[in-house]
């Protein structure tokens, strides 16, 4: 009975025309306003889901490296403990170190890592190839595939044969290392150039691992890190819990997303900040609703008056002016879910909106629909006009109204 009060006085024609204008600009505010908070939220949520799956190509499933210290050794015990764990598909053995590339009077530093022949099952890095090819050479005649960002800096080019690259790593046996035996150094080849993302572009080269234990003067079972290919990604957690209750606390035992724990957060942050600043614009548009219901309430003086001579209570009068704020509120609310939610579609089918620069890996913003929004972003909706609704309902529930005109 309340709900269909606030209808009709919502359908009903004003006297004042004002008020008509207050309250229509009131709701296509708050249909702006859900439309806006749906697209940007799908917009962060393509976005965050282009990084995860990058970042997935480029990181293993689980990695193990030591709590403390750089290197450890991984005997056959803990090898068949590892491989002991259900759901692990393949294991991968990785020695990684600071290093410095020339190529005459070029340089950059760089993080070389040495990977075994498995890599390739538990890393998506060889789909990432641009130029030349995945080959890693071996100990005594090494090849490197290097990130596009280096390769620019130092002018490692695979298809060239006059490349003169030499990788310079930290002698750990040095005893002072201010003098010249304090770095060893190797000639390398070019093979293959990978541009994944600008961060790991600009930051690693990939080798064959025995070269890298011999640089390093490790022995055949030492390594830095041993990655991990799950079976099925939905048992990840449960195997790192497993993998961390076995191998106790001498090891680290991270997921994907917790060796990059610091990047996630930061868009989980951003995405919740956003989400705060374009609610302040359905704050602003319920003023106008204030306003609105307000002048409704002095437009309806007459039917109140009525409605507590037939006995109404103050506590329906409350209510037909809080269900009236709940049907503009609503009715924007819905139909700005609705323009979201076809602009969402056109952009994931026809991919309308460009991104500019052309440098991204993708040229179109991407987007993502997420049911999770929709219903955030309608109890938004419904907890600000609830609020809005309020403070006219409770003075037209309040207030004395006679029958004289």
């Amino acid at each position: 009975m309340n709900f269909l009060f606030a209808w009709r006085y919502f359908k009903s024609k004003k006297s004042t025309n004002a008020i008509n204008i207050i309250a229509w600009i009131s709701m296509v505010a708050i249909l702006v306003s859900t439309t806006a908070l749906i697209i940007v939220l799908s917009v962060f949520n393509g976005f965050e889901s282009l990084v995860k799956n990058l970042y997935g190509d480029f990181y293993a499933d689980i990695k193990v490296e030591p709590a403390t210290g750089k290197f450890f050794t991984a005997d056959s015990a803990l090898i068949n403990k590892i491989k002991s764990v259900k759901d692990i598909r393949a294991l991968s053995f990785t020695a990684e170190e600071k290093a410095v590339l020339v190529n005459g009077d070029y340089q950059t530093i760089v993080y070389l890592k040495g990977v075994d022949g498995n890599y390739n099952v538990v890393n998506k890095l060889s789909h990432y190839i641009t130029s030349g090819k995945y080959d890693l050479g071996s100990v005594d005649a090494p090849a490197i595939v290097s990130g596009s960002g280096i390769a620019n800096a130092v002018g490692a080019d695979p298809q060239s044969p006059f490349n003169n690259l030499v990788v310079y790593l930290p002698n750990r046996k040095a005893k002072n290392f201010n003098s010249l035996d304090a770095m060893h150094s190797y000639g390398v080849k070019p093979s293959g150039i990978f541009s994944v993302q600008q961060e790991f572009d600009d930051k690693y080269v990939f080798t064959n691992l025995a070269f890298v234990q011999y640089m390093l003067d490790l022995e055949p079972d030492q390594y830095t890190g041993i990655e991990v290919a799950a079976n099925n990604p939905n048992e990840i957690d449960q195997i790192q819990h497993q993998l961390q209750k076995m191998l106790g606390n001498t090891y680290m035992i991270q997921t994907r997303y917790q060796q990059n724990q610091s990047l996630f957060t930061v868009m989980q942050i951003e995405k919740w900040v956003i989400y705060g600043i374009l609610s302040l614009i359905l704050i602003v548009a319920a003023f106008n609703m204030i306003g609105a219901l307000t002048m409704l309430v002095l437009e309806k003086e007459k039917d109140i008056a009525v409605l507590k001579a037939m006995g109404a209570s103050e506590n329906r009068i409350q209510k037909i002016f809080l269900n009236e704020g709940f049907v503009l509120a609503g009715a924007g609310g819905i139909l700005g879910m609705i323009v979201a939610f076809i602009i969402c579609f056109i952009q994931i089918k026809y991919k309308l909106i460009k991104l500019q620069g052309g440098t991204f890996i993708i040229d179109y913003y991407p987007v993502q629909m997420v049911p999770q929004d929709f219903l955030l972003v309608g109890f938004t909706v419904l907890i600000i006009s609830l609020i809005a609704s309020w403070i006219p309902a409770k003075k037209a529930a309040g207030q004395f109204y006679s029958l004289k005109s």
